[in-house]
């Protein structure tokens, strides 16, 4: 059922305050489950991505455990999203336009992208060399925001990942950066929701043959750039990952130290600023973790504490950040608040899990 509540906002400002902070009571939060979701442990709502005009996509898992996309209007109306001869649909990012990039489970456990356009025609997308047994196949993770071109990953036969990009004409380009491993589980990944713009620039992330990863960015011609963040550790499991990129081309992402805790960055024409969010914890698992940036420079996601508690955070271009929590997350471990994307208004869209470990929709405008 939808509600809206009042917000309560805990202000951290390390800079000037932003108008967003000095706007603090005025901020709305709507909590909504799409229709069918499960309520029980690991079932609900789990939004993804929200356009300029504050509709949003994402996917519920039902009472079975099933997998199911949606579209949720500005206005709050549901449309269920499942792909053709689809065992199991997840919507993953949205254009201006309506347009909703995925990708969905066959009944052999396959993996096909999709692209469903505004009118609700489905087309199948499937990597020219992605493997076609379980676990394997094509996911589709980004769409252009103002047009069609798809960025996401295909995982081969040997279960090695790659990138691809699918040009609106419907062209196909696989690729992988230099370096990337070839083992299972290895690869090159693309960001995810916010993982392409509209100059065709791609923020992508590798795991090397030992498990450590490397983060670039692919230009709309191919070249692909490399870059560090300093503090990045450099075992298995460490190292750096790019969550996504805006129309200017800054990116945003995670860096994980030698003892497994998370930071936030920003990329900006090769510039590298680092933050954490106060009260963040610092051992393993742990950490500040941005997902989302749009285009004046404002990032959104989650931040976990030394209790393993999940929360959600702003953080204004010029480095002003505001925290907040859901009223109804759950408290303790793994459960909290969870935002995914904020969009050019500053509407940010994600998901809380309460105390029973049921996921929720929530849409905090201002």
């Amino acid at each position: 059922m939808k509600r809206i509540c009042c917000l309560t906002l805990l202000v951290c400002i390390y800079l000037a305050p932003a108008a967003w902070l000095q706007a603090a009571s005025s901020v709305k939060i709507i909590k909504f489950n799409a229709p069918g979701a499960g309520k029980s442990k690991g079932q609900g709502t789990e939004p993804l991505a929200i356009n300029k005009s504050g509709a949003i996509a994402g996917f519920y898992l039902d009472s079975a455990g099933v997998e199911h996309g949606f579209l949720r209007s500005a206005k709050g109306a549901f449309t269920n999203i499942n792909a053709p001869d689809a065992a199991a649909t997840q919507a993953e990012s949205m254009n201006t336009a309506g347009d909703i990039a995925g990708f969905y489970t066959d009944s052999s456990g396959a993996l096909h992208g999709f692209m469903r356009a505004a009118n609700g025609t489905f087309t199948t997308i499937d990597a020219p060399h992605a493997g076609t047994g379980s676990g394997q196949g094509t996911e589709a993770l980004n769409i252009e925001p103002g047009g069609t071109t798809i960025a996401g990953i295909y995982i081969d036969s040997a279960g090695v990942n790659h990138g691809f990009v699918r040009a609106t004409n419907g062209k196909i380009t696989e690729f992988s950066a230099k370096g990337a491993g070839t083992g299972s589980g290895q690869g090159t990944f693309t960001a995810g929701v916010d993982g392409i713009n509209d100059s065709g620039t791609i923020p992508g992330t590798y795991a090397d043959s030992a498990g450590v990863f490397h983060s670039f960015v692919r230009s709309a011609k191919g070249a692909i750039t490399k870059f560090a963040v300093s503090g990045a550790g450099t075992g298995s499991g460490e190292g750096v990952i790019v969550s996504g990129i805006n129309t200017g081309g800054e990116g945003v992402g995670v860096y994980i130290d030698s003892a497994g805790a998370d930071h936030g960055y920003v990329l900006e024409k090769s510039k590298v600023t680092k933050f954490s969010v106060r009260g963040a914890g610092t051992g393993s698992g742990q950490g500040t973790e941005p997902e989302n940036i749009n285009t004046a420079g404002d990032s959104t996601g989650q931040y976990i504490d030394s209790k393993g508690v999940n929360h959600g955070f702003l953080r204004i271009s010029k480095g002003s950040i505001v925290t907040f929590n859901v009223p109804g997350a759950g408290t303790a471990s793994g459960q909290g608040t969870i935002p995914s994307s904020n969009n050019d208004t500053d509407a940010i869209t994600g998901d809380y899990v309460d105390s029973a470990g049921v996921f929720h929709g929530f849409l905090l405008t201002q």
